[in-house]
């Protein structure tokens, strides 16, 4: 379905143009709460992954504010209890759960932004002429495949990849501590920008390849426009 294929007139329609710009109404009501919503769960999780990343460290001042370890030994490498790395690997797995719910609820609030915009194909080009005598329109998009859920510079994709750096940090600066391993700073980047490059691939599925997933029975037929 596009804007060539529906009528250009109210002649044929059972409504006219006052019942018609009701749902002008109420697409700016659902518009504004699409991206409301939006950016209230993003705020969520990215204040949940904040908390569950800091936990290690307030445990760390804890503990030495408790005497259980010596504040010195959190300075060297080598002097620093396992248990501490431990907690830092398993931290930055946990953190990985909102990271998913995150790339979820992107796709969530697009798609939903999405049929919003195949909706306002029904009013807007039926009430063209009306707006047009009006001096006015509404200045909404009417392109059904827009906005994509996979937008790696957009706010919702930096807040994706920036987590999913630290996630990597976390598990690669834990494991690498708990094994006692030697620190080097070039293995490191590497190890980081590997699980760094996995938090991607999982981002670009859920948000890209998974678009192209199975529609539901279609009884009446209607043209699918979602890509």
């Amino acid at each position: 379905m596009s804007a060539e294929s529906l009528p250009e007139r109210l002649d044929n329609l059972p409504v006219d143009s006052k019942e018609f710009l009701q749902l002008v109404a109420v697409d700016f009501s659902g518009t504004y709460h699409v991206y409301l919503a939006s950016k209230d769960e993003r705020i969520k999780m990215t204040r949940l992954s904040m908390s569950l990343l800091a936990a290690p460290f307030a445990a760390a001042v804890a503990l030495a504010s408790a005497k259980v370890i010596p504040p010195s030994a959190l300075i060297t490498w080598e002097q620093a209890p396992g248990y501490l790395f431990a907690m830092v690997a398993a931290f930055g797995l946990l953190s990985f759960l909102p990271f998913l719910r995150l790339i979820e609820a992107v796709n969530a609030h697009m798609r939903t932004a999405r049929a919003l915009n195949n909706f306002r194909l029904l009013y807007v080009v039926q009430l063209k002429d009306h707006f047009s005598a009006l001096g006015w329109s509404p200045n909404l998009p009417v392109d059904p495949r827009y906005p994509e859920t996979y937008a790696p510079l957009a706010w919702p994709g930096v807040n994706v990849m920036m987590l999913a750096l630290v996630n990597s940090s976390y598990i690669a600066v834990g494991t690498l501590g708990l094994f006692r391993a030697e620190l080097h700073p070039p293995v490191v980047m590497v190890i980081i920008s590997l699980l760094a490059l996995v938090h991607y691939f999982v981002y670009y599925v859920r948000a890209n390849v998974s678009r192209q997933r199975r529609l539901p029975q279609n009884p009446f037929h209607f043209p699918n426009v979602e890509t």
